[in-house]
């Protein structure tokens, strides 16, 4: 791919290590172009490598027009999330040569991590379970009779560390009938004793995103390790369904193998305990600069696994105004299988 056009943060980013929020780059042949508005032509001269760094007078697309008018180019690739229709035909409509569409095209070039990006991916997923005790000890000192709102609140500070880092996303904790909802807003609910608690949550180091989720319990030893054991035999039951679901689909992956294979793995255990049709999501994503990225672990998904891809495993089971389960882990497929981040 020759010739394209980027928007997305991340995507700028992984091409010449800056990104701001008023930017397009350009890969034109082999030169590539970081177009600005004033804010932010320092930082990306100091920071931005490979680039040349276009300050706009007007706006960041009306350079970019005036940019390619004057280069002999006859097509240029467009990843279709990027633009919002307003923008794109802004763009389009005072060009005469031909806009090639090619969705995800930035994720799929970033599908295999590098050295550099696994170690980073690494550290990240460290530091964020390093949050998980965190914020587990929070719980046990001082989180009874806190609402998830408040909890909430404290997760946030648990994973920023202060300032230290950004977040994946927002975080979910999610109690009781909260936790059936997967991607479950925080309410007035209180944590008490025995209150069955989902934290689903991840941090950034170096921009690069970590994402992890774990469900136990509130008692005298709670914390968020896999192994839980709960006074409830549904509870156990069913997150013992996941668990045993989220491992087997773990134990599937090596390269070659089909993604849709290992989501129906996990699918398989999970139906065969009767629950099927509360497993409502796909098994897994890609983790990287983006917290939703290539390769997608889901039924659907024709993408065949390859050495150094970087994903989630995470099954879940929602029963509707009871509890859900989900337990998450990254994952990197490894020469010689998979290994656990």
């Amino acid at each position: 791919m020759q010739n394209y056009i980027l928007r997305d943060e991340n995507a700028v980013y992984y091409e010449c290590g800056f990104s701001c929020d008023n930017e397009i780059f350009l890969k034109l042949g082999s030169e590539s172009f970081f177009i600005t508005d004033a804010r932010y032509t320092t930082a990306a001269k100091e920071s931005a490598y490979g680039v040349v760094v276009v300050e706009c007078k007007d706006d960041v697309i009306s350079a970019a027009i005036e940019l390619l008018k004057d280069l002999s180019i006859k097509k240029l690739h467009f990843d279709p999330k990027d633009w919002s229709v307003y923008e794109f035909e802004k763009l389009s409509s005072k060009l005469s040569f031909e806009f090639v569409r090619s969705e995800n095209f930035s994720q799929k070039k970033r599908i295999i991590k590098t050295q550099d990006e696994i170690d980073i991916i690494k550290q990240s997923v460290i530091y964020g379970s390093e949050a998980f005790d965190i914020y587990a000890n929070y719980l046990r000192d001082d989180g009874l009779g806190r609402s998830e709102k408040y909890l909430f609140f404290e997760a946030q500070s648990a994973f920023l560390k202060h300032g230290e880092f950004e977040l994946s996303f927002q975080p979910i904790i999610a109690l009781n009938q909260n936790s059936a909802k997967p991607h479950a807003l925080p309410t007035d609910v209180s944590l008490k004793d025995d209150s069955f608690i989902l934290l689903d949550a991840g941090l950034k180091y170096k921009r690069y995103c970590s994402d992890r989720t774990r469900c136990t319990s509130y008692d005298g030893s709670l914390d968020f390790q896999k192994e839980q054991s709960f006074r409830s035999s549904k509870h156990q039951k069913v997150y013992d369904t996941v668990l045993k679901a989220q491992e087997s689909a773990i134990k599937a992956v090596k390269a070659g193998v089909a993604a849709k294979d290992i989501d129906k793995v996990a699918r398989d255990v999970i139906e065969k305990a009767g629950y099927g049709k509360y497993f409502i999501h796909s098994t897994g994503h890609g983790v990287g600069l983006d917290i939703h990225e290539e390769p997608f672990i889901s039924k659907k998904s024709d993408t065949i696994l390859q050495e150094d891809m970087i994903f989630t495993i995470e099954p879940g089971i929602y029963l509707p105004d009871e509890f859900g389960v989900r337990i998450e882990d990254m994952v990197r497929v490894s020469s010689d299988g998979v290994e656990v981040l």
